[in-house]
């Protein structure tokens, strides 16, 4: 007999926002959040998500919905859902979770995303010191493959994988989260000597009750204002997994959660047509409504087994990630180096982070000469299936991190050349992504050796 269709666990209704859906969806990281339904270890099943922002931004020709978007409503989750086995003893703190992703993709219906930058005084992003203004483009999707009518072209398979995928963490692990990311923001920039070269600001999105959504609690009562000021934000990675970006995981592939509330609570979303190594612009792959057909198994004790801590407390673990076998095959690359000095020619000690800024800006330098703007090349590298490695950290004083393209993306010849007759002018392309005004009065980084901007 054939196996059964994936029972539906959460479903979303894309004509509702995120806080009318009939299962409600939460925005924040916290153990009080009720379970939306529960799932046997083994059981196939599906979960349903809003894109990230619950459908704020619109496939439109304005990029103003990025500049205005209150960044304090997002990632909307779907979930949590509570995980027991066959007996139906629940998943217990210091177990492992084992999910496994058997399929993803679109909504029906919804065959379409979008990347973006955000405004500098309004999330920023990797080198929003470079690119101030909002920018959006428009991606559709035709099966496996993806275009957009903003960076004319190109087109390329999508590696589709959840932004966000991860378990409920304790109060002991919150309290740990709010503590040393009030410790960062509270000292300031003048303790990191890496904000004089990455702008993007704040430092740490702490707790607040602007824009939260809690499941099922009702706004406004006691405990959900507690719980508000406690919950952490889903921006980034943690130990519970989270918004871990990791553009590999996608159909097989399997994720090993560590788990600190009875029942595990997972939660996922963010869902992604296809993402860059690093997802560089911030709203930086291309954004989707999706699904995903999971299963999920229960090792117990598996945290002590398996995961060796890091710091101070067993709390603090990391999730393991199997890569599936499904993801598109590139044969031809063109790869941009980038070492730790930065614009000003000022020399860092082994900063992969200003190694890696430096390939990106390297790139897009580079890409500007075959007739994209250098804002469309920003976006597209933040989406496409590039390759980010560090590829030297113990030869001082320099990191070495390097950017990997594959060629067959664009519809012309990007590889250096030897010219036999003189270059012609510039070929620059008509269309061009969206873009808003920048307001501010921070000054723009500017490479005085670079080519000039767009």
């Amino acid at each position: 007999m054939a196996p059964a269709t994936p029972r539906v666990v959460v479903k979303v209704d894309l004509k509702k926002r995120p806080w009318e859906q009939e299962q409600p969806l939460h925005n924040r990281w916290h153990p009080e959040i009720q379970p939306v339904g529960e799932v046997k270890a083994g059981e196939f099943f599906r979960v349903e998500m809003v894109d990230w922002t619950g459908g704020a931004v619109k496939d439109d020709d304005s990029a103003e919905d990025i500049k205005s978007l209150d960044l304090s409503t997002v990632h909307y989750l779907s979930g949590p859902i509570r995980i027991v086995d066959e007996d139906g003893v629940a998943a217990k703190p210091g177990d492992l979770l084992a999910v496994e992703i058997c399929n993803l993709g679109p909504l029906p219906g919804d065959e379409w995303g979008f990347t973006a930058s955000f405004d500098r005084e309004n999330g920023g992003g990797f080198l929003t010191d470079h690119f101030p203004c909002a920018t959006k483009a428009i991606w559709y999707f035709e099966g496996i493959y993806a275009y957009s009518p903003q960076i004319p072209g190109v087109r390329f398979p999508g590696l589709t994988h959840p932004g966000i995928i991860g378990t409920a963490p304790s109060k002991e692990l919150l309290r740990i989260w709010n503590e040393r990311e009030r410790q960062l923001e509270e000292s300031g920039l003048s303790s990191l000597t890496l904000c004089e070269v990455v702008h993007q600001r704040p430092l740490a999105n702490l707790p607040i009750a602007k824009g939260c959504l809690l499941g099922n609690m009702e706004e406004g009562t006691p405990e959900w204002e507690r719980i508000a000021k406690e919950a952490a934000r889903t921006i980034p990675g943690r130990e519970n997994g989270g918004n871990c970006d990791i553009k590999n995981l996608s159909r097989g592939s399997k994720i090993y959660l560590p788990v600190f509330v009875e029942g595990a609570n997972l939660s996922t979303g963010d869902m992604h047509f296809s993402q860059g190594d690093g997802e560089i612009s911030f709203c930086g792959a291309i954004e989707m409504s999706g699904f995903l057909e999971l299963k999920c198994e229960i090792i117990r004790n598996g945290m002590k087994e398996y995961l060796t801590p890091m710091g101070p407390t067993p709390l603090h673990v990391n999730p393991i990630f199997e890569i599936g076998p499904v993801e598109p095959r590139f044969s031809e690359w063109l790869v941009f180096e980038g070492i730790s000095v930065d614009e000003s020619g000022r020399q860092h000690y082994l900063d992969a982070t200003v190694a890696y800024k430096r390939a990106v800006l390297n790139a897009i330098d580079y890409l500007f000469k075959f007739g994209y703007s250098k804002e469309q090349v920003y976006l597209l590298l933040s989406c496409c299936p590039c390759e980010g490695r560090i590829s030297g950290i113990v030869d001082s004083p320099n990191a070495v991190a390097t950017l990997a393209i594959p060629t067959s993306i664009f519809d012309q010849d990007i590889r250096p050349k030897t010219r036999k007759v003189p270059a012609g002018p510039r070929i620059v392309r008509k269309a061009d992504v969206m873009k808003s005004t920048y307001d501010g009065k921070l000054e723009t980084t500017r490479n005085p050796s670079s080519s000039s901007y767009s």
